[in-house]
């Protein structure tokens, strides 16, 4: 049932379905109310009607806007059909016998959300960004949306784009979830891994009650029921936030990620994703960020010890969680009923080593310390340093010629 809504809401055009099934109602009961003399059907029939038609207009305002961004903000790179829907890639550079590198960003974004990266990378390298259907400019895709899904639609869009393995996978947060997906599932494919503080499946199996992800789900869901009838995530923003202090480490990094990307694409990226299907698709694979839900993907989605035989893994984290002070102090206060006074001390701990079980994941895993001071989004903070990562990755994992 899930996938069917989901299906729905990630459509542009809903909007105006829901209106029509309210006019329908409406005029059924103004329709009966006339017939049988009814004053108080007359008038709920008329109300209706009403709504409909202010819904309506909120969808043609919807559509038109949409519109205005597909057509103001084209591609940049190549949309590639992967069985009834398309991925948008955007790959450049030339191999050179080296690995072709796929970055895989966090939370459920376009891969643009990464091109300084790219950028910087694409003159030595193969260099590929990878939009998750939903995301960007690529297709809703089926719902329900998964990380096992995923993972074989990003082999299928690499295919289909006609790039050639092996693979350098490099993904962020959830991206580096995805990305040990891919390598499980095809580690013919792949040279090597490189996790950039990956998601690690074990903070949302045993962790405490996270109000966190489940807020944002909602929030996601709200947001773009909300614009299919013309309301805009600013609009909802500043009508929840009232007198709220914004939290100062989510607008640093925002305004970081502006100065790493450049003001004009972050509003493409934001113009293009302005429709429900971004907003629908996260909402849909964020499902996964639940014990309920991972415990029913498990076998899919968790990349456990041995896995990886001995490919060439890169666990790139920061050696503390000293930029979360403002998620541990959320987190305790939701599970204040757990009565413990070792607490926090103790969901400390469990977030800053759960990450290292990716280490055993294979054989040839190595583990890289962020520079001192840098959090979990280190690759806006110290994208110099990411890019050493991988070049040194990508020496390590391009085959050496036999000496003659």
């Amino acid at each position: 049932m899930s996938g069917a809504l989901h299906t729905l809401l990630s459509q542009d055009w809903a909007g105006l379905a829901f209106a029509l099934a309210v006019a329908l109602v409406g005029g059924a009961l103004w329709y009966r109310g006339h017939r049988t003399s009814g004053r108080w059907l007359r008038h709920t029939g008329l109300g209706a009607l009403v709504v409909a038609a202010v819904l309506a207009a909120g969808s043609i305002v919807h559509l038109a806007r949409t519109a205005a961004a597909r057509a103001d903000h084209p591609p940049p790179g190549e949309l590639v059909d992967v069985g009834g829907y398309r991925m948008h890639l955007l790959a450049e550079g030339q191999a050179r016998g080296n690995p072709t590198v796929v970055w895989l960003p966090g939370g459920h974004g376009a891969g643009l959300y990464l091109h300084h990266l790219h950028e910087t990378l694409k003159s030595e390298a193969r260099s590929v960004l990878i939009d998750r259907p939903g995301s960007g400019w690529s297709d809703a895709g089926p719902f329900p949306r998964s990380t096992a899904l995923e993972a074989e639609e990003v082999v299928k869009a690499l295919e289909r784009a006609g790039e050639r393995p092996p693979y350098l996978l490099a993904g962020h947060s959830f991206g580096g979830l995805l990305a040990a997906n891919v390598a499980r599932r095809h580690l013919e494919l792949v040279a090597g891994v490189v996790l950039l503080d990956p998601t690690p499946p074990d903070t949302i199996i045993y962790a405490p009650h996270n109000p966190v992800l489940g807020s944002a789900r909602a929030g996601l869901m709200v947001s773009a029921v909300a614009s299919l009838f013309g309301i805009s995530e600013a609009m909802l923003a500043g009508a929840a936030s009232g007198d709220a202090e914004p939290d100062s480490e989510a607008v640093r990094i925002a305004r970081l990620m502006e100065e790493r990307l450049g003001a004009e694409l972050i509003a493409s990226l934001r113009a293009i994703e302005s429709g429900t299907r971004a907003r629908i698709a996260t909402a849909s694979i964020f499902s996964e960020l639940s014990p309920s839900g991972m415990a029913a993907r498990g076998w899919d989605t968790v990349v456990y010890d041995g896995d990886l035989g001995d490919l060439p893994l890169y666990l790139v984290a920061p050696g503390d969680m000293a930029d979360a002070e403002s998620f541990f102090a959320t987190m305790t206060e939701a599970n204040e009923a757990a009565g413990h006074e070792d607490f926090e001390m103790r969901l400390r701990r469990f977030y800053r080593h759960t990450r290292e079980r990716y280490l055993a994941a294979s054989s040839r895993s190595q583990r890289i310390v962020t520079p001192a001071g840098t959090g979990h989004n280190f690759p806006y903070e110290t994208p110099d340093f990411v890019i050493e990562v991988i070049r040194r990755a990508i020496a390590e994992t391009t085959p050496q010629p036999d000496a003659p």
